[in-house]
């Protein structure tokens, strides 16, 4: 018979040092769900997630990083599990929801956070960089965009919907919260589509789904304008503070294309750039490698 082997609950044991646990926090009224795992003593590493995921897009990375890093990866409102405040009652911008990560990060007590941005996330984690430079240990941007080389002709009509906040306009975006443009984000541009589980796009289109939410996320299409403004800022915060960066790239990506990530280099000539052969959500087929290329980057850089 063989022995059996039981653990002590303590972050030592090998399972529960990657364990991942779900929470809600209120912040301002607003009930915000975040994963948190690993040694809330370790270095913390903030994971922020795009449209039109949630936290869900880091569930296997964030295991490969917990066993030396203090992980936290929140939903904003209106995505994943956190709340979904009517738009009379909270307004859908970047800036609110920066303003809603730091009073989280605040709250959680959390004063230093390495971040990973993806997509939405970036807008979000650069303002936050750009707020707070003192508090940003390093940056890892997967297909997060801050040089206007990294938008084309994917953004045409939501740059049309920019100049003049029509509803026509409006409407013509509409599609990018149906199944088809879900479905589309996570397989466009992958070569093997048997890695990317269908789970992916069924859940966010789930809530996408949920009744008043597609309005929720065109305000945020139409918010989107807001940043490119910026750039100039984190561009020079790239600059000034030099935080240590990690590119990774889904060079196939249409919506935020390969040639965003190059720039990066201008400002920081120092950063690393890894372009992988996959689309927007590399996660899903290159989980393995970037996790990998982040664990030599953060030990390097992350005491």
């Amino acid at each position: 018979m063989n022995p059996i082997v039981s653990f002590p609950n303590n972050s030592s044991s090998p399972g529960l040092a990657t364990r991942t646990n779900y929470r809600t926090m209120v912040v301002d009224g607003i009930e915000v769900f975040y994963r948190e795992a690993g040694p809330t003593d370790a270095p913390t590493l903030l994971l922020l997630h795009g449209f039109p995921t949630s936290s869900h897009m880091f569930r296997d990375l964030i295991p490969q990083l917990a066993d030396n890093y203090h992980v936290i990866a929140p939903d904003y409102p209106g995505f994943g599990q956190s709340a979904m405040p009517e738009r009379s009652e909270f307004t859908y911008t970047f800036e609110n929801y920066t303003q809603v990560i730091d009073k989280l990060l605040a709250q959680l007590g959390v004063n230093r956070y390495a971040l990973y941005v993806m997509d939405y996330g970036a807008p979000v984690g650069f303002r936050l960089a750009a707020k707070n430079p003192e508090k940003v240990t390093a940056l890892i941007v997967q297909n997060g965009n801050a040089y206007n080389e990294g938008i084309e002709q994917f953004w045409d009509p939501i740059k049309a919907y920019w100049r003049t906040g029509g509803s026509t306009e409006r409407e013509a975006i509409r599609w990018l919260t149906s199944i088809k443009a879900t479905q589309w984000q996570y397989t466009n541009g992958v070569k093997d589509l048997s890695l990317v589980s269908p789970d992916t796009w069924t859940l966010d289109q789930a809530r996408l789904d949920r009744p008043g939410n597609a309005e929720i996320q065109l305000d945020l299409f139409y918010d989107y304008r807001t940043n490119i403004p910026l750039y100039p800022q984190w561009q020079a915060y790239f600059r000034e503070h030099k935080p240590p960066t990690l590119v990774l790239w889904g060079k196939n990506d249409a919506i935020f294309v390969a040639a965003g990530a190059a720039p990066y280099q201008r400002d920081l000539p120092h950063a690393q750039v890894h372009l992988l052969d996959t689309g927007h959500f590399a996660l899903e087929t290159h989980n393995e490698e970037i996790a990998n290329l982040m664990r030599d980057f953060l030990s390097g850089h992350i005491k």
